[in-house]
């Protein structure tokens, strides 16, 4: 189930907001009637994974208890965290990566003239939001053996916190630590609430108007694997014109498809009383690789550092140990993305750059003109959202070629001309604005604006810049019902992960 479904906005929202809001003693039943909601959610949409996905709670349940138990006998807990760790990774390795490493493990074989000795790819089917959920469930074993939060007792609270609906697809990874106290306890205010409404319509609006208008160009170009009605732009036929427009594209289409999934988790979790944490501060206007992510999928980076970075040693040790950490953390980021060389080499990629800006190109940028700066991010952001886009390798390499004018062009059977219309410039255009801090600007100078007034003019000033909120919402709402209610499936990017 998609959160810009009809099905969703129209039938699964609202009877489960309606049930939440019971009064009196309904209230108890709060946490079994998200579960069995948000089970049903991932049923909707993984009939037969669901089953694997509760038995991941009941494993991670069982090792949580089990750290405790030894813990409380006096033992570090070494073994049982060891056991969740190896479990969880091996869980993921079985269903994300084992035609990966079949496939891998077969070419080597034929490299080495051996094979009559490859293996049948397993053919495992992917289910959905598996890396999201999988390190939630890890978090909440190493939290619990690191003492940063109480082992958890009641199995329905548990798995509420691995299958909360919200953001149980695509994220932000939650940290149990994080959330522990609001599970067992939270309350639900009206301008909570309401806040939360007005995220969830904005991230909507994100998606369905932004990223999906800038979807359909960018897929007509790089085509959609398996899909023979959009095999894409033939890679003899690619010019630097089309290869810039389909990066383009996906550069606004991937941010505001994930920053919009993201603002409707958290918007949702609001709703229902929860508070998430921010996953997107406008990555896009960064100056380094390195604020760069500290401003993209903070829910991951950050959890990366906490839980890998950190306790391989961080930047504690010597410089080619940190450097080393670094280009292990995002190898493994690369690699969570999906099981493609493709995926690693955009993390190895950053986590390049990210050594390159310790060694001292950081320091050298410093004194550089600032939109310079600015350009250096995203032309390696741009670079690098190629490999994370392109199905192969070799598509990859036609489209960096093109975009440095190096293609064949042979014929010019396709223009740019025939990607483009002026819905599409308009919709680039307001992604561009979006990707720019302009809301929290005005907000700062709405404020500033109400100190200067004089307090008889306060109030008027204060209630139209509401009311002009109010109207661009409730405008934005109108469209975003419209393109649900006549719109085809348009899953969100990260669902694959």
């Amino acid at each position: 189930m998609v959160f810009s479904e009809p099905i969703f906005l129209f039938i699964f929202l609202p009877i489960l907001l309606g049930l939440y809001f019971l009064p009196g003693p309904f209230r108890k039943l709060r946490n079994p009637l998200l579960l069995v909601a948000s089970l049903f959610f991932y049923a909707w949409g993984e009939k037969v994974f669901v089953v694997m996905m509760m038995a991941s709670i009941m494993f991670n349940y069982a090792a949580g208890l089990w750290i405790d138990r030894q813990r409380q006998a006096g033992r570090t807990g070494k073994l049982p965290v060891t056991v969740g760790i190896v479990g969880n990774l091996a869980f993921l390795a079985l269903f994300k990566y084992a035609d990966f490493l079949v496939g891998n493990l077969n070419s080597l074989l034929v490299m080495v003239g051996a094979s009559g000795l490859t293996i049948t790819e397993p053919g495992i089917d992917l289910p959905i939001g598996i890396s999201f959920f999988t390190f939630q469930a890890m978090s909440y074993v190493i939290d619990v053996y690191r003492g940063n939060a109480e082992v958890q007792r009641k199995p329905v609270n548990i798995a509420l916190y691995i299958s909360l609906f919200p953001q149980l697809i695509a994220g932000p990874i939650v940290r149990y630590k994080d959330v522990a106290a609001q599970i067992i306890s939270r309350r639900v205010t009206r301008e909570g609430f309401a806040e939360g409404v007005r995220r969830f319509i904005i991230g909507l609006g994100k998606k369905m108007i932004i990223a999906d208008t800038c979807a359909r160009t960018a897929d007509m170009i790089f085509g959609v694997a398996g899909n023979p009605d959009m095999p894409g732009v033939p890679l003899e036929h690619l010019t630097p014109g089309l290869a810039w427009m389909a990066v383009l594209c996906y550069t606004l289409q991937i941010y505001f498809d994930f920053s919009g999934y993201s603002d409707m988790a958290i918007g949702l979790g609001r709703m229902f009383g929860f508070r998430f944490m921010e996953n997107f501060n406008f990555p896009y206007i960064a100056q380094s690789i390195t604020e760069f992510w500290r401003r993209w999928h903070i829910s991951l980076s950050s959890w990366f550092r906490d839980y890998l970075y950190i306790p391989l040693g961080g930047n504690r040790g010597t410089r080619w140990r940190t450097y080393r950490n670094l280009v292990l953390v995002f190898f493994l980021c690369g690699l969570w993305h999906g099981a493609s060389w493709n995926f690693v080499i955009w993390g190895m990629f950053h986590g390049g750059f990210l050594v390159l800006e310790r060694v001292g190109l950081s320091k050298k940028m410093e004194s550089a003109y600032r939109p310079l700066r600015h350009l250096y991010v995203l032309g390696v952001v741009l670079i690098g959202w190629v490999f994370f886009r392109a199905e192969t390798l070799p598509q990859s390499l036609a489209f960096l070629s093109a975009l440095i004018g190096i293609a064949p062009g042979e014929g010019v059977v396709h223009h740019v001309n025939m990607y483009v219309d002026h819905l599409l410039v308009l919709v680039m255009v307001l992604g561009v604005i979006g990707s720019m801090p302009i809301w929290p600007w005005l907000q700062r100078w709405r404020e500033d604006r109400l100190l200067t007034l004089e307090p008889s003019h306060r109030a008027t000033f204060q209630a139209l810049s509401i009311a002009f909120v109010q109207a661009v919402l409730i405008l934005q709402l109108a469209i975003e019902l419209m393109l649900a209610a006549g719109g085809s499936y348009s899953p969100f990017i990260y669902f694959r992960f």
